[in-house]
């Protein structure tokens, strides 16, 4: 089936959540916004469809939003979920946590609102960002070192996972070089994704977007402690 997926061009941002399991599974798609006049069939499907915000995915005649919408749809054709319905909630549970650390690190650097630029909120931002390093980082990363033990077969949420130990070592790069070694599990699936061959020859390819201060990490120094 000829799959379509759709996110904004210039930013890995949550659309390269769905990015990476494509790229792991070698799964043909088409990245449509960044085709030439994609931008425009993004944003006309979009309206078309009612769907709130990219990233969504278009499967034949199916349209599906939320990156952990699109990931537990995938995951199973991709070979990247178990066969068992009961085993793929939990894991779509785990996607929907890592969507939850998605937003606390965008909110980091926009704490107030995404239509004002960082200026706008620096103050507020370096609140929240302290609190962000000291509580809730650990948190989450925590919570993912108990849960990230070898498995016999990589899921999507292990690329999710490795998604985020990349920003945020782009985002936090102090704060991550303090941290990282109380999580050795998460360490080392980091290391085993980045070694899968498929998904090492799009990081090392021009698909992958570098990370940039458009997208959800960004890099301000004063927000790093």
């Amino acid at each position: 089936m000829k799959l379509e997926l759709y996110y904004w061009p210039e930013i890995q941002g949550r659309g390269e959540f769905v990015r990476l399991a494509l790229e792991d599974a070698g799964a043909p798609y088409v990245d449509v916004a960044r085709q030439p006049k994609g931008m425009a069939r993004m944003l006309a499907l979009e309206e078309r469809e009612r769907v709130f915000a990219p990233p969504f995915l278009r499967a034949g005649k199916l349209v599906i939003a939320q990156t952990a919408n699109i990931l537990h749809h995938l995951g199973p054709k991709l070979g990247l979920a178990p066969a068992s319905e009961a085993r793929r909630a939990v894991l779509s549970q785990e996607q929907l946590t890592i969507a939850d650390w998605v937003t606390e690190v965008h909110d980091a650097h926009h704490p107030i609102a995404s239509s004002l630029y960082y200026e706008d909120q620096q103050r507020e931002a370096e609140r929240r960002a302290a609190i962000f390093r000291k509580e809730r980082l650990p948190k989450f990363m925590a919570h993912f070192e108990a849960r990230a033990r070898p498995r016999s077969k990589v899921t999507y949420v292990d690329l999710s996972l490795f998604q985020m130990i990349e920003g945020l070592r782009y985002a936090f790069p102090k704060a991550m070089k303090k941290l990282e070694r109380n999580y050795p599990l998460l360490l080392a699936l980091h290391q085993r994704v980045a070694r899968r061959p498929r998904l090492a020859a799009y990081l090392a390819s021009e698909r992958r977007i570098a990370f940039n201060q458009q997208g959800i990490f960004r890099y301000y120094p004063e927000l790093d402690g």
